[in-house]
């Protein structure tokens, strides 16, 4: 069955990312450590509250400055909670590849609208994809099978039709239970190598 869609992860497949940036960023304007901070705010049930649509950026901000009695405005929190990210080159050059063949490629990404706003601004590759399903415009996070239906829905693709790249075995498992094509991400090079058999 021919590939109608590609379907990358955003967090470790096409950008990398670490907490501890923002932690320590934020941490000259509170009371609490760097370590503390970043127990608080990296994949932590606060986050996922937050990539879930449970609470609004305004309230994830607040949250966060109420308990780690951070100084700042929003704006400065934003501005440090966003650059946390690292574009993959090797990976956003294999979309290019991709949309040059005519091959349609979304974005499925657990994910938040101060990150979406950082990646959107500084990175230039993000602008190139057919679609994105994010979890917070959703209400829905991975592995859950709803945001895997939506994803169908956006692409016109199912089973076989799609390619999935997520660096999450979880998250892999779930999408190969609906017959899609999977690849668990854990370098470029293994990626592209595991793409032949579907992609030439």
């Amino acid at each position: 069955m021919k590939v109608r869609a590609v379907v990358f992860d955003l967090g470790k497949v096409l950008v990398d990312f670490d907490y501890g940036i923002a932690a320590r960023t934020l941490a000259r304007q509170s009371d609490a450590s760097p370590e503390e901070i970043r127990t608080l705010i990296d994949q932590s049930p606060l986050l996922f509250r937050y990539e879930s649509a449970r609470i609004t950026t305004r309230q994830f901000f607040a949250e966060v400055r109420d308990q780690i009695r951070f100084k700042g405005g929003f704006e400065e929190f934003a501005a440090a909670f966003g650059d946390i990210f690292t574009e993959i080159p090797a990976m956003s050059e294999l979309n290019t590849t991709f949309r040059q063949q005519g091959l349609p490629t979304f974005i499925l990404s657990n994910t938040n609208e101060i990150a979406v706003g950082h990646i959107r601004r500084s990175f230039p590759f993000f602008r190139h994809f057919t679609d994105y399903i994010f979890s917070y415009e959703h209400g829905v996070l991975k592995p859950q099978d709803r945001i895997y239906e939506i994803t169908e829905q956006r692409s016109g693709a199912s089973g076989q039709e799609i390619v999935f790249l997520d660096d999450k075995p979880e998250n892999i498992e779930a999408a190969a239970r609906r017959g899609w094509r999977t690849i668990c991400h854990r370098s470029p090079n293994a990626t592209r190598m595991a793409l032949r058999q579907w992609i030439n």
